[in-house]
């Protein structure tokens, strides 16, 4: 497929992304580090971080992995944490000593966290106490020896770390008993990690950066492979593609989607950081009303989410109350962003919901909207600087223009394969690096993308494919509805017929209206048989609505 998406491409977007400036995702954070070394950094719970202390604190904690517990270069280290203060400590100290971060889900059970840990190998753990009595179940299935346990508050002054850790643990009760061998607290980590000198380590853009786990949703979880060069181009990427709006040193983001994420992880914590910008961290973002009174108090530029983060503050109480005047960007990802609630927050915060798309194994950017659209689209934009797009069918031929078929990707961004998994590596790379996403979409003769469902998500009625995608975003415009997920569930007559899962907004909405509502809007053969509503739709961490769960 030509690429018609260059006579598209926003001004000042360099074509090609040139990161001969850094031998290594590790030496771009070290010299933000520096270069901003007295701006603001990171902020959580009232207390803020600069790049200055940032490094300190990261270089002490390398310094702790290095000569307190003796890891070595490439050691897989595991971070199991909300968004917090020591996140970024964690794993900027993990970069530096050259060990490779594996980010954990704090919400896992022990048995997915078994599977984790021993899949990749983990020798360490940085985990927050609330969350330890899961691995204390199953740390001797693991090849977990040292274990670093951190408290909501550590990185709090005095006197307000004892006394909401104090808080956290006896009042709220949100600390389990555990028993944990070979264990340290963070702060006594850092405080030993200053005692030695941190010796810096050689480290290229071959190197791995990260084990970043994918496919829960669907199966046993896969760690892709993510190197220094994978993780830089992605930074280099963004940081092209959204200097166009973010083209001051003084951005602030609002980080309310888990640093452990990629999405969080590479567009507001190292891009951020790349760019000498303020993270606010967001701990508990489903915790709406809290999350409002925070944005009330708080100036910031930037704001990344999913579709059901930003739908769930527009029916916040409050949200009305909270200046936006400074923001200039407005960014979802991780699931379709239906047009409804993008209107909305249009008219909120007179800022467009720029759509973009990626995946873990792609680091994750790969098609962004270009940030100067003045209108949301439902594409989900070009190609970013350096990366192909192509549009195939089942026996892997590109298909037309406007034509149905799978995404595949190419471009540094593109992921190694997954770890100790050649098999299902060689099922969605090709030797010449094209990337089989397993989403469905179609390129228009413009070059822009727009993204029609999941091949496994595709509901086949009477011969017919029905996308949930388009399905949902047509529900929710309805009035009444808050959220909504379609499936097919098996039909004699049909083979699948489609069913829904509406939260409504209050007792009001009928079966019968939803069923009017989907005549007079979409075509017969996808129009819902079935209607179930539910007090609210099962979830992913990130907000991503868990079909397979409803199935």
């Amino acid at each position: 497929m030509e690429q018609v998406w260059l006579k598209n491409y926003p001004e000042g977007v360099p074509k090609e992304i040139d990161a001969s400036g850094f031998e290594s995702l590790v030496s771009m954070i070290e010299s933000s580090l520096e270069k901003y070394a007295d701006k603001d950094a990171v902020s959580n719970m009232g207390v803020t971080l600069t790049f200055r202390q940032l490094d300190e604190k990261s270089k002490q904690f390398a310094s702790y992995l290095q000569h307190t517990l003796h890891l070595k270069k490439g050691s897989r280290v595991a971070i199991m944490m909300p968004n917090l203060l020591q996140y970024p400590v964690a794993l900027y100290g993990i970069l530096r000593a050259g060990m490779v971060a594996v980010n954990v889900n704090p919400m896992y059970t022990s048995r997915e966290l078994r599977h984790q840990l021993s899949d990749s190998g983990a020798e360490a753990i940085i985990i927050v106490a609330n969350f330890a009595h899961v691995l204390a179940k199953i740390i001797d299935e693991t090849p977990i020896r040292r274990v670093v346990v951190t408290k909501i508050a550590d990185l709090c002054p005095w006197p307000k770390r004892p006394i909401v850790n104090a808080l956290v643990k006896y009042v709220k009760k949100m600390v389990p008993e555990f028993k944990l061998p070979n264990c340290d607290c963070f702060i006594d980590a850092l405080i030993k990690g200053s005692k030695k000198t941190f010796t810096p380590v050689d480290i290229g853009l071959d190197d791995i950066a990260f084990l970043q786990y994918t496919g829960g949703t669907t199966g046993v979880a896969k760690g892709a492979v993510l190197t220094q060069q994978n993780m830089l181009s992605n930074v280099l990427q963004s940081d092209a593609w959204f200097k166009t709006l973010l083209d001051t040193d003084d951005e602030t983001i609002i980080t309310a989607l888990p640093l452990y994420h990629i999405f969080s992880l590479t567009a507001n914590c190292l891009l951020f950081t790349k760019i000498g910008g303020k993270n606010i961290l967001v701990t508990n973002p489903r915790d709406m009303p809290a999350f409002v009174k925070l944005l009330k108090n708080e100036r910031f530029t930037g704001f990344t989410g999913v579709n059901t983060l930003f739908n769930g503050l527009l029916n916040t109480d409050g949200i009305e109350e909270v200046d936006f005047s400074h923001l200039k960007m407005s960014f979802g990802g991780g699931m379709a962003v239906q047009p409804s609630v993008a209107e909305e927050w249009k008219q909120l915060t007179s800022t467009v919901l720029i759509e973009g798309y990626g995946l873990t194994e792609t680091s994750p950017a790969a098609i962004v909207n270009p940030m100067n659209a003045t209108e949301f689209s439902g594409c989900i934009g070009l190609p970013i600087p350096s990366t192909d797009v192509s549009i195939r069918d089942d026996q892997g031929i590109e298909v037309a223009f406007d034509e149905a078929g799978e995404v595949c990707i190419k471009g540094p961004q593109v992921m190694r394969g997954y770890w100790n998994k050649p098999e299902e590596t060689a099922e969605v790379l090709t030797e010449d690096g094209w990337f089989a996403t397993g989403d469905i979409g179609i390129m228009d003769s413009n070059g822009f993308v727009k993204l029609v469902d999941r091949k496994k998500d595709m509901i086949l009625v009477s011969g017919f494919n029905v996308y949930p995608n388009e399905l949902e975003a047509v529900v929710a415009e309805h009035p009444e509805v808050l959220e909504v997920a379609a499936i097919g569930v098996p039909d004699e007559k049909c083979g699948e017929a489609v069913k829904l899962f509406i939260v409504a907004k209050s007792d009001a909405l009928s079966k019968e209206e939803v069923k009017a509502f989907c005549k007079e809007n979409l075509t017969g053969y996808k129009r819902p048989k079935h209607i179930e509503f539910m007090k609210d739709l099962p979830k992913s961490n990130v907000g991503k609505i868990l079909r397979k769960d409803l199935r």
